[in-house]
């Protein structure tokens, strides 16, 4: 699989780096484009006011240049965070994306999304401060209505951004489960 892997808030940190490594030696190609500019933050806050400073539209600009040449491959948009966001906003706009892996992050839906069982799988922490039991509920009904094929796994206890080593949300048990199902899961598209 052709994968897009996006960065969280904190930005392009070896975590990253080391998920796209896990992917390629699975046998998938994998881009991790900086949207940040090579700006990386130790505390989410520096990373949301460096967010709200370049602004959302900036960033989006950002990601679809960086998968535009791409794009005719058939990506698979994946993401962590505020990555996973942006990955599904670019996966629900287009129409040739093999897929959608998210880890730790959904977004809004657009009014009007349509997929044709665009296959969607979702990793979360359980409880989760930003992906809220209510709002996942929402979100799947949406995803499920705009016509996505979704999967959502929880990993009780494990912290927001769990797979990355580096952060106190560390949980290696669960970030470990976690890369099991997923490259079950880009194996299976």
């Amino acid at each position: 699989m052709n994968v897009m892997l996006f960065h969280s808030t904190y930005g392009l940190r070896p975590a990253v780096r080391e998920a796209a490594d896990r992917l390629r030696a699975a046998g998938h190609e994998v881009w991790t484009p900086d949207l940040f500019e090579g700006r990386v933050f130790d505390a989410v806050e520096d990373g949301m006011e460096y967010h709200a400073t370049v602004g959302a539209d900036e960033l989006l600009r950002r990601a679809v240049l960086a998968a535009a040449p791409y794009a005719d491959r058939g990506l698979v948009y994946a993401g962590f965070s505020l990555g996973a966001a942006t990955a599904q906003t670019l996966a629900l706009g287009d129409d040739r994306a093999r897929g959608l892996l998210l880890l730790h992050g959904t977004s809004d839906i657009a009014a009007g999304a349509s997929v044709d069982d665009l296959p969607v799988q979702l990793h979360v922490a359980e409880p989760d401060p930003f992906e809220t039991d209510d709002w996942l509920s929402a979100w799947y009904l949406q995803m499920r209505r705009a016509g996505a094929d979704v999967e959502i796994f929880r990993y009780p206890g494990a912290g927001h951004l769990y797979t990355d080593p580096d952060l106190p949300d560390h949980d290696a048990e669960a970030a470990e489960a976690t890369w099991r199902v997923a490259l079950g899961f880009l194996d299976s598209l």
